[in-house]
């Protein structure tokens, strides 16, 4: 399975998880069955609050699933309909939600926990 984890900072699996998709600058994605790491960088990090492209934000890269800290909306429903599956991440690095997601202790991010803004500084308001 490849899993995609937003971040700020590319500092491999020790990446420490953002807490909003969109604008993340890169994606470590992760191949839970080879154990490679690939870095994507997010062509779409500086989009309008609500006008996220998911897809073009993970570059072309194809994905099965996402583990991230906010998300809003629209993005979670594009997501969804292109059969990603989309985890409601915690706080700490990609290797923590790694272990986290292949024990099955992260659930599945629903609408109601979804990003409503931006706040002051850019950061997620959720």
């Amino acid at each position: 399975m490849k899993i995609a984890f937003p971040t700020q900072q590319n500092f491999g699996i020790n990446s420490p998880l953002y807490n909003h998709f969109g604008s993340a600058v890169f994606f470590i994605v992760a191949d839970t069955d080879s154990d490679h790491l690939e870095t994507v960088v997010n062509p779409d990090k500086d989009h309008v609050h609500g006008q996220c492209s998911p897809l073009k934000a993970l570059n072309g890269t194809p994905v099965d699933a996402i583990v991230v800290g906010g998300i809003g909306k629209g993005a979670l429903q594009k997501l969804q309909a292109a059969n990603i599956k989309v985890y409601r991440g915690v706080e700490g690095n990609i290797a923590e939600n790694l272990e986290r997601i292949k024990s099955g202790k992260l659930i599945d991010f629903s609408m109601d926990l979804t990003c409503a803004g931006h706040g002051i500084n850019g950061e997620c308001s959720h």
